[in-house]
């Protein structure tokens, strides 16, 4: 086809239909729990707690539509991100254009999340991010950034194929997750405590019903 081809591997071939785009951030949320993600895109649930608002907060300095020059790198700010081949739109906290090459950065505001589930939903966050500027621009993006607004610190992520193919598994899992009619059963796990949608989610339920149809019948 073209040189996007060595970019992109064929774990998700083109496809001749139209896909609903789905939103970059959904894919950092179903790799913390499928039943939130679903509970967000299907039932349209979303509540703030003390976690959700800071990270809002955090992102008030980048999410501003500008570019400016610093230190002979191009920077863009809130910069829209899509991508036809995998369906999905949304865009990217800030991408340096360094020699004319994109370098995604994603800020994050700390660890809210079990530690190393939110260093995985970040950093396919960031590759997704990747994949949408590589069929932009055309050209391979190798490696991108964390941000941290607590340590004011930067983490290198390199998209390898490891990750390009987890990110592209979870693309796979997260469209048949919205075709499915019912929700995916809870985490019930340290996950739970962290979550904005605690409430609506009620995770304890299903295990307690379970409980109370077994003491029925024994």
């Amino acid at each position: 086809m073209d040189e996007l081809d060595d970019v992109f591997p064929e774990i998700i071939p083109a496809s001749s239909q139209p896909q609903e785009p789905l939103p970059l951030s959904a894919l950092a949320q179903y790799t913390y729990c499928p039943r939130r993600a679903a509970l967000i895109l299907l039932e349209g649930e979303w509540e703030d707690n003390e976690f959700t608002l800071r990270g809002k907060h955090a992102h008030e300095n980048v999410d501003i539509p500008q570019g400016l020059l610093r230190e002979g790198v191009w920077v863009e700010r809130a910069l829209p991100l899509w991508s036809e081949r995998l369906g999905l739109t949304g865009r990217a906290d800030v991408v340096e254009f360094v020699e004319g090459v994109p370098y995604p950065v994603e800020y994050k505001l700390g660890q809210r999340w079990p530690r190393e589930l939110a260093r995985k939903a970040a950093e396919v966050q960031l590759c997704a991010q990747a994949l949408c500027l590589e069929e932009m621009f055309g050209q391979s993006v190798k490696e991108g950034a964390l941000f941290s607004k607590s340590s004011q610190r930067r983490r290198v992520v390199s998209f390898t194929p490891e990750l390009r193919a987890a990110t592209l598994s979870t693309i796979g899992a997260l469209r048949k997750l919205l075709q499915q009619e019912q929700l995916p059963p809870p985490a019930a796990d340290e996950r739970c405590k962290h979550c904005s949608l605690l409430g609506v989610c009620m995770p304890e339920v299903p295990q307690a019903l379970q409980t109370w149809q077994a003491r029925q019948t024994s």
